[in-house]
């Protein structure tokens, strides 16, 4: 049987999956409700898909009081709320008949998605502990990561042989049974779970400051070219490789071949990290996306799929980074709260994301215009990139002891 701390990370991983599956179900599902049901909601890519504009809004602002609320509910509670929220809203979303009752439904489930990452993230690093947190942020991410890649590919299967509706019925009695399953678990106790644990290091203030403005200036990029590309991924793979509306769970399974590497991508950084500073490791990946956005926005057919697996695979290889240098840099106190301020900063991004593919795929009639602005984006990126910290104490914290109060120059 598996301890009480392994059992908490295997319900935290399936929430990581659940979370962006659900969140890109729409992306693939669009192109199958304009065909199925064109009486309801239309015949047009890009109106549809500005539907989840309140879904990622949602998800967005929703992480703001997750710290409170956490200190105030406790964070078992609010996972359990997580699960069957989410479950009870992608449920109602598929018997949505209408544009209004669709949107609703979606926001509804942004909003409770929104409590994964600042919650499940930081129950992930307590129950991971002190030692190679960044292997288990790694598996964790490759979870996630999973969700991105089934969502295209299970959605459309479902939404072709099934209907549009059991895209959505289907995970949302999925996470309504993990919910009811993580109920009957016993609470979770870090300070009980593996035995004694180091005490985190007193880090320079300084470099602590440094290292939370970066990394919310990342956020306040990666939120856009996150959620954009796995949005427009799936109409990508439809224009440039499969035309047919008969082709549709062709689409989604290559959309999934190119987000498979992007799960292989975050578990191979999580083992780089508990080797090398996040700053080497993070510095390629950045080098790596704004020039490969930039071809895929003119690239012709299959030339389609190896980019899009290098671009997959540099933006989730940088949010395996990103959340382990949250781990290395913030007392366990402060995580839940930090946590939720940089996925409420990276929603002005991720909201925009929704609206902006589907308003410039419709005045431009494709998709080479957003792209070159994520890879704009992309480069915003590199630079901030550039000014992470440097710091081998990252590796052996009690190195941070050593500096005293007038910490070394960076």
């Amino acid at each position: 049987m598996l301890d009480p701390a392994k059992r908490q990370i295997g319900f935290i991983n399936a929430a990581h999956t659940i979370t962006h599956y659900s969140l890109l179900i729409l992306a693939t599902a669009v192109l199958g409700m304009v065909q199925q049901s064109p009486a309801a909601f239309g015949e047009v890519y890009g109106p549809v898909l500005a539907l989840g504009t309140g879904m990622f809004v949602a998800y967005g602002l929703g992480a703001l009081p997750m710290g409170h609320l956490a200190a105030k509910f406790g964070s078992r509670a609010l996972m359990a709320a997580f699960f069957l929220g989410t479950g009870a809203s992608l449920l109602l979303t598929a018997v949505a008949t209408s544009p209004w009752m669709l949107a609703l439904a979606l926001t509804l489930m942004g909003a409770f998605s929104a409590i994964y990452h600042p919650v499940g993230t930081a129950l992930l690093v307590e129950a991971a502990g002190g030692a190679r947190v960044g292997r288990s942020v790694g598996i964790n991410g490759v979870f996630g990561n999973m969700g991105v890649a089934l969502a295209p590919v299970v959605t459309a299967f479902l939404a072709a042989r099934l209907g549009w509706h059991w895209a959505f019925g289907v995970p949302g009695a999925i996470s309504l049974l993990l919910g009811l399953l993580y109920l009957r678990e016993p609470a979770f106790d870090a300070s009980k779970a593996g035995g004694a644990r180091k005490p985190f290091p007193v880090i320079p203030p300084h470099v602590v400051r440094r290292a939370v403005v970066v990394l919310l200036s990342i956020a306040a990029v990666s939120g856009l070219v996150f959620n954009a590309f796995t949005l427009l991924l799936p109409k990508l793979m439809e224009e440039r490789l499969a035309h047919s509306p008969d082709l549709l769970p062709v689409v989604g399974m290559l959309a999934f071949l190119a987000t498979l590497c992007g799960g292989l991508t975050q578990f191979t950084v999580g083992q780089l990290i508990d080797r090398f500073t996040l700053k080497q490791v993070f510095l390629p990946l950045a080098l790596l996306l704004a020039p490969c956005l930039a071809l895929l926005a003119f690239a012709p057919g299959w030339a389609v799929l190896p980019l899009s697996a290098l671009v997959a695979a540099a933006i989730f290889g940088q949010v395996t980074v990103n959340e382990t240098m949250t781990a290395r840099y913030v007392a366990p106190a402060l995580r839940v709260k930090l946590y939720s301020v940089r996925f409420t900063v990276g929603f002005l991004g991720a909201a925009a994301a929704s609206p902006l593919v589907g308003f410039l795929h419709a005045s431009t009639g494709g998709l080479v215009v957003p792209l070159l602005l994520l890879a704009a984006a992309g480069v915003v990126t590199l630079i901030c990139a550039l000014f992470f910290p440097n710091r081998p104490e990252e590796l052996e914290p009690e190195r941070w002891a050593a500096l005293g109060a007038p910490a070394a120059a960076e």
